[in-house]
């Protein structure tokens, strides 16, 4: 996650406490027949835990072998920091990423690095598709951001992704992220008739939790800098961090 071209929301979003009010139903994720690959194309480092960190887990926990496709590095969330360099922070990035996957046990799942500038995947969309491609089978799922999350770089990412799968004739299933900021519930805009819920195992919850605090760069103030300001405050954690996730189907 990031801002500027990675922050497309200035306003405080929708609270956490009105996604926790409502109860929509939907039906659980089924898990029952899990498969053997899944590959989650992430636009940014963090995506991957905020938006299905738990079901990762799960499915990993059922013999799902996991895939990660880093799409971008990163550099781009703190555009003028007098702290970073935009390589210094793509390598704090990718040292988070890992560090994020050791901590929901996924240490060893592969990382495929595609180096897109972050910012700018809509440019990219089928150098992305040709790169994601070739890691699918027919029986692979792809989890990837929704496309319609109103992130550029999510929505890109979802479009190449979305087509990566057709090709390959693989399953896929979306996730969203930036949606809990701008949308309300039952928005319009947002197809929950596809949302299905991934409910977690209290543990489950705990090794996210701890996933997300690996992203220090993300989360904590660089400095006291204007341009160093955390990516992701509380509040918007707070509507991801729960104890279910979504997906769209």
């Amino acid at each position: 996650m990031g801002l500027d071209a990675e922050r497309p929301f200035t306003d405080a979003g929708t609270p956490a406490s009105v996604w926790q009010q409502w109860e929509p139903g939907w039906p659980e994720f089924d898990l029952t027949d899990p498969p053997p690959r899944v590959v989650v194309v992430a636009p940014h480092p963090d995506d991957e835990v905020l938006g299905v960190g738990g079901l990762l887990v799960r499915l990993s926990e059922l013999g799902t072998r996991i895939t990660v496709v880093a799409v971008t590095d990163g550099d781009g969330s703190h555009p003028g920091s007098p702290t970073l360099s935009a390589r210094q922070l793509a390598q704090h990035r990718i040292a988070e990423q890992h560090a994020a996957l050791t901590a929901l046990g996924l240490g060893q799942a592969p990382v495929h690095r595609a180096e897109l500038p972050d910012g700018q995947v809509t440019g990219h969309e089928a150098t992305l598709a040709a790169f994601v491609e070739p890691l699918l089978t027919a029986d692979t799922w792809v989890l990837t951001t929704w496309r319609g999350d109103r992130h550029p770089d999510h929505e890109a990412t979802g479009r190449a992704a979305a087509l990566a799968a057709r090709r390959a004739g693989a399953r896929l299933v979306e996730y969203p992220v930036w949606t809990w900021h701008w949308a309300v519930p039952a928005d319009p805009a947002v197809p929950w008739s596809r949302a299905r819920s991934v409910s977690l195992p209290e543990r489950v919850v705990r090794d996210r939790r701890r996933a997300v605090d690996c992203y220090h760069t993300q989360i904590a103030p660089l400095s006291e800098h204007p341009a160093d300001a955390a990516v992701l405050p509380p509040p918007f954690l707070a509507r991801l961090l729960r104890a279910s996730e979504t997906v769209f189907v």
